[in-house]
């Protein structure tokens, strides 16, 4: 069914972070700052993952899809929201929503899932070193990669192919800065149960089984370090798995803030502040995050650096 038979709706007008006039320029000179070193934090270590060999093992071949995904991500909504900044006119087409909808469902939920694959990762590189190569095979990695996106792009069909179907009659102005599902889903004229059903369901599944699974992941993994003599060899252990910690806490702590509470007005000013963080912030910081604290990203880094000096 095409949206004009569906919707009398045709395009939304999205209210942004702010309607502060005051704010609207400071406010779009920092997201710009924020897009430019997301884009070329996640470019430089997909990069540099690609040009070093020794990078090429299970740890940042889910490290580089995981940049990847960031790297589009924030590309779906950051460019809109710094247009609605500097411009009076904040209106995005009926189409251009739900695709905008889609694609913010869809990278979403691949990062739920590339940080369980990285926590399993982990896991397996801490209790049971020796059979690493063989449990994290080449097949093994691919398949929880397909896995991840397999589940990305069924959680956001089931997202978008659910808001194809409501009314939109009159109201049209999205309490949000980009076409997020609850602040549209307060617009339609028609019954939202199902709606709101499928949100409950998908936005359950997709971060109590990734929550329960790193969860599970850290919990063994916690215990055979506490068992390692080596007051080193657990500081070593732990340092491995801070990064990947910090993510996870940024990225699932804003994420169930948002949604795993009732869609009233209030809530949905709080769930802005709370969407910036799991769009903007956590995007930006993951390439911080992996590379400062990385002893092999910092070495392939300055032995590329090296090399290009050396030809220069």
């Amino acid at each position: 069914m095409s949206p004009g038979n569906s919707s009398s709706v045709t395009e939304f007008i999205l209210v942004g972070l702010t309607e502060h006039p005051d704010f609207q320029l400071p406010l779009f000179f920092l997201f710009l700052s924020m897009y430019i070193f997301t884009m070329l934090g996640n470019l430089g270590l997909i990069t540099l993952i690609g040009l070093s060999s020794h990078l090429h093992i299970p740890m940042y071949f889910f490290l580089f899809n995981l940049s990847f995904i960031d790297f589009l991500y924030s590309s779906v909504y950051t460019p809109k929201m710094l247009i609605n900044f500097i411009s009076k006119n904040n209106i995005i087409s009926y189409q251009g929503c739900m695709t905008q909808l889609f694609f913010c469902c869809f990278f979403g939920i691949s990062e739920c899932y590339m940080l369980t694959s990285m926590a399993y990762d982990r896991y397996v590189a801490i209790c049971n070193p020796l059979w690493y190569n063989i449990t994290m095979s080449p097949k093994v990695c691919s398949i929880l990669i397909f896995c991840s996106y397999l589940m990305a792009f069924s959680g956001a069909t089931a997202h978008t192919g659910c808001m194809l179907r409501l009314t939109f009659c009159d109201a049209n102005t999205i309490n949000h800065y980009f076409c997020d599902i609850l602040p549209v889903l307060q617009l339609s004229c028609t019954s939202t149960y199902v709606n709101e059903l499928v949100v409950f369901i998908v936005v359950s599944i997709n971060i109590f089984v990734p929550s329960v699974s790193i969860f599970t992941s850290y919990g063994f993994i916690f215990c055979s370090i506490f068992h390692i003599n080596s007051t080193e060899g657990r500081s070593k252990a732990f340092s491995t798995c801070s990064s990947h910690i910090i993510a996870v806490s940024l990225f699932f702590g804003s994420g169930s803030f948002m949604y795993l509470q009732p869609s009233s007005a209030k809530s949905m000013n709080k769930g802005k502040i709370s969407s910036v963080f799991y769009t903007n912030v956590v995007p930006m910081m993951n390439p911080l995050i992996y590379s400062l604290r990385n002893k092999d990203v910092k070495l392939a880094l300055r032995k590329i650096l090296c090399r290009n000096n050396f030809k220069s």
